[in-house]
């Protein structure tokens, strides 16, 4: 399959399949944090970056296969509503499946009244807002450099307003550079012109690009997410609903044994979508037999020896 991967646990959507719009970080954003690595495109141009009908297609074998989920999800390897199909695939998932759908967005299209329009028919939207002024923003997302975090924020606030099925904000804190009190308290003031349905606080928790993006502790996590109201994201549970997750984890640490790799290096070798690798390394990590290290050519992991 080339545009879905899963499924796989996710911290907000129980085991989800992830439907892939655009190849791999073709993004507007190139945040400092982000488990897959530097942006190679950053645009806000929007194309069918991948074939609707391909994508369509793969969704439609996964339902006709009798395969369970509980959220069929656009998200994948860059900003998928940078796709200009996007609101295509979604009407046609929800006219094949009663499987809720949900869309992953880095909100930086949301102020396109056409892009609300496109993702309408989705059953969840789970917009990020990681800052509130213009500086954080271009720390922490380092956005194509035209955008303004004011037109963000009207965004969001047209989505909630327009959108007639759940909204559910994600922040992301990054220690030291999103997190001062007047940001927060910023923050907090947005988060209700928004208002959305939950708010979601998240913190570095993955190899993120770059070396300085540093999480934040847990007490001082706490404090942030009773502050904003926030739902303070916990590791998913290890669950039984994926039978083929035990042979993928066997297999990735046989690949581990042999020699320490980078995630695109699992994620080629294994025939795995990066976030797919991620979520079975993330499990592997928290089981103890898995480390990570990073150097001057990336973050790479190993298998740990007991």
């Amino acid at each position: 399959m080339k545009h879905i991967y899963g499924p796989v646990p996710s911290r907000r959507l129980g085991f989800s399949l992830g439907v892939d719009l655009t190849p791999r970080k073709i993004c507007s954003f190139d945040c400092i944090y982000c488990q897959l690595g530097e942006t190679t495109k950053k645009t806000l141009e929007r194309h069918e970056y991948m074939p609707v009908k391909d994508v369509i297609a793969e969704v439609k074998d996964f339902i006709d296969s009798g395969q369970r989920c509980d959220y069929i999800t656009m998200s994948g390897s860059g900003e998928p509503t940078l796709n200009s199909g996007i609101g295509e695939v979604i009407d046609a998932v929800k006219s094949m499946s009663d499987i809720p759908v949900a869309v992953l967005t880095n909100s930086s299209l949301l102020s396109d009244y056409r892009v609300r329009e496109d993702i309408s028919s989705a059953d969840v939207i789970l917009p990020s807002l990681d800052a509130v002024t213009q500086k954080n923003f271009e720390k922490v997302n380092r956005p194509c450099h035209e955008m303004k975090i004011s037109d963000i924020m009207e965004g969001l606030i047209k989505l909630k307003r327009e959108f007639e099925g759940s909204v559910w904000l994600e922040v992301m804190v990054v220690e030291g550079l999103n997190t001062d009190d007047s940001e927060i308290e910023s923050l907090k003031k947005v988060i209700d012109m928004i208002n959305p349905d939950k708010v979601h606080l998240n913190t570095v928790v993955r190899p993120p690009a770059e070396e300085h993006a540093k999480p934040v502790n847990w007490e001082k996590l706490k404090e942030i997410g009773k502050f904003l109201d926030a739902e303070v994201i916990a590791d998913f549970k290890r669950g039984a609903a994926d039978d083929r997750k035990g042979e993928k984890e066997d297999l990735m640490l046989d690949l581990l044994r042999r020699r320490p790799c980078t995630l695109k290096d699992i994620s080629s070798a294994l025939g795995l979508h990066e976030n797919e690798a991620v979520k079975i390394l993330d499990q592997l990590s928290i089981d103890g037999v898995v480390g990570k290290e990073r150097t001057c050519k990336g973050v790479y992991y190993f298998e740990r020896v007991k």
